[in-house]
């Protein structure tokens, strides 16, 4: 079953928190996943590095 929006959102909510280290998404996910990253408050703080076969693995980066 395909994460929705609200659950990329419930996520990004985790990787904030520190309840998630990181958060895997798919190539097939990254529509549904670009969609709640845009409405995310603090966006620019979820950092992505590519991996292969079009997998991007995002974490939170803190202030400091």
């Amino acid at each position: 079953m395909e994460p929705t929006k609200e659950a990329f959102t419930a996520q990004l909510e985790q990787l904030q928190n520190g309840k998630l280290q990181e958060l895997t998404v798919q190539p097939d996910q990254f529509f549904t996943f670009q969609q709640a990253f845009m409405d995310y408050p603090t966006r620019k703080r979820v950092v992505g590095t590519a991996q292969e076969n079009g997998v991007v693995v995002y974490h939170y980066a803190s202030a400091n």
